[in-house]
């Protein structure tokens, strides 16, 4: 998977479209909701967001993969190196062909990419947070960075409307806490689902300080309890993520036309999961949320429709 730059490969580099459909196959066969978001996109947008899915996806491997045990630091300096090369031109995988044709298109920075490993050193040693604030960094890197990135491939519409009272609305809109703000509440989404196998991994992305207030323990976590306790707990939980939703929402106006019915569409996609949640009766132990095929498309209109009129 990663690998130092070897000047006597003898097998060469993926063409593009060799590499583009790589990243394609990658994200429909791992995030099949997020997928089917990018296929409302233009074409050359949605190649784009499925090379940087793929570089995020890989990134999260190296600590939560099947061979996350041998990632040690140096594993991630080198990882950053090579991050490094792609945005110099130079593409050492075939997947990262994909990423430097992106980056030629587009105007992305390093920067979230780099914030992106940080999260990952992060979880090299931490496996518990004591406060949100806390677990809201580790949001922001793993995920927050994510909104960043497609931000600069979505694109801002520049244009003013007509209307003097719309000029002044628009005007005021940086979407850019807002993408974060997708990315984030995301990944809080995740979290919430993933809890019972995120526990069999040792791990509790819960706030501690949060188990206190419901008086729910890490045994308790551990063993699955599903009772009152943990009901307030995830409700809680929920009524957070989707408070920033909401903040997400606010910047979809501001994004290129033919990005908006995507991102709408991505959002309350991602956000129906925590409606499965509640129907589960707050069982993420025993029972995988997820939005159903049926489901997924009876959320394209009202995705279509917000993105006309909101």
């Amino acid at each position: 998977m990663l690998q130092l730059p070897n000047h006597s490969r003898v097998k060469p580099l993926a063409s593009l479209e060799d590499a583009y459909e790589l990243c394609r196959q990658i994200t429909a066969k791992y995030s099949k909701t997020f997928y089917l978001g990018t296929m409302l996109m233009p074409e050359e947008k949605r190649r784009a967001i499925w090379a940087i899915y793929v570089w995020c996806r890989r990134t999260d491997e190296l600590v939560d993969g099947p061979r996350a045990s041998l990632t040690t630091p140096e594993t991630l300096d080198l990882w950053e190196r090579q991050l490094e090369s792609i945005f110099a031109g130079h593409a050492l995988e075939d997947a990262d062909v994909a990423l430097v044709d992106t980056l030629e298109r587009f105007p992305i920075d390093i920067q979230p990419f780099r914030d992106m490993i940080a999260g990952q050193r992060m979880d090299l040693y931490r496996s518990r947070y004591e406060t949100y604030e806390d677990l809201e960094l580790y949001c922001y890197r793993v995920a927050g960075t994510v909104g960043l990135m497609s931000l600069a491939v979505m694109g801002v519409d520049d244009s003013l409307p007509t209307a003097p009272w719309a000029q002044s609305n628009r005007s005021s809109i940086d979407p850019t806490e807002q993408a974060i703000a997708l990315g984030v509440a995301n990944q809080l989404t995740n979290i919430l689902r993933d809890v019972g196998e995120d526990a069999r991994r040792g791990r509790i992305y819960l706030p501690l300080e949060e188990l206190a207030l419901f008086n729910y323990s890490e045994a308790d976590l551990f063993n699955g309890v599903v009772d009152e306790r943990w009901r307030e707990l995830m409700r809680f939980q929920i009524q957070r993520a989707r408070k920033v939703f909401a903040t997400a929402e606010s910047g979809i106006s501001a994004l290129s036309p033919d990005a908006r019915f995507p991102v709408w569409a991505a959002l309350i996609l991602y956000r129906g999961i925590l409606d499965v949640i509640e129907r589960n009766d707050y069982d993420v132990f025993s029972k995988r949320a997820y939005v159903s095929g049926p489901r997924k498309l009876t959320c394209l209109p009202i995705a279509r429709l917000r993105a006309m009129v909101l």
